[in-house]
């Protein structure tokens, strides 16, 4: 028998669970992605709502989401860097790229900064090694990124959504 406890949870979280009126265990990844996609990432209270729903710990579901690098835990920035770390890349820069990002968000992949607007994160490959060292903004791939840039980058985008 399900647990029904309440707990504070979205209409979104709720609205995806409800596709899944009799799911057990084995439904917990789709169910995990689903929520990530319409909320964006996977809150405190979606993780408990979700262990409810399917009869599981949230202990258990927190291990699952945590052993795939595909699943968030805060929300995404209003700019959302990925940054490339592939062989390519690496060979290029893409390490100093990363010290940039870090020094000038003063916070570490897989973050988002305290004001919301930036969050980037470190992906193994984009596919665009032809444009190493790269990364992607909000969508939009760049390449050949140079280090000593990363500032004036985000002061672009930051421009652009403040403009928007």
């Amino acid at each position: 028998m399900k647990n029904t406890a309440s707990v504070s949870c979205s209409a979104k979280v709720q609205a995806v669970l409800a596709k899944y009126p009799d799911a057990r265990e084995e439904h917990l990844i789709p169910i995990l992605q689903d929520v990530q996609e319409s909320n964006g990432y996977l809150s405190h209270d979606a993780i408990i709502s979700i262990g409810r729903h399917i009869d599981i710990s949230a202990i258990k579901v927190y291990g699952v989401a945590t052993f795939y690098n595909q699943f968030r835990f805060q929300p995404l920035g209003r700019i959302h860097i990925q940054l490339c770390r592939g062989t390519a890349c690496h060979v290029k820069g893409s390490r100093t790229i990363l010290e940039q990002l870090e020094k000038y968000l003063k916070t570490a992949a897989g973050m988002t900064t305290s004001d919301g607007m930036f969050s980037y994160e470190v992906l193994a490959c984009i596919g665009a090694c032809g444009l190493a060292p790269a990364l992607i903004v909000n969508g939009e791939l760049r390449g050949k990124v140079n280090p000593d840039a990363i500032e004036d980058l985000l002061n672009e985008y930051r421009m652009k959504l403040e403009g928007a």
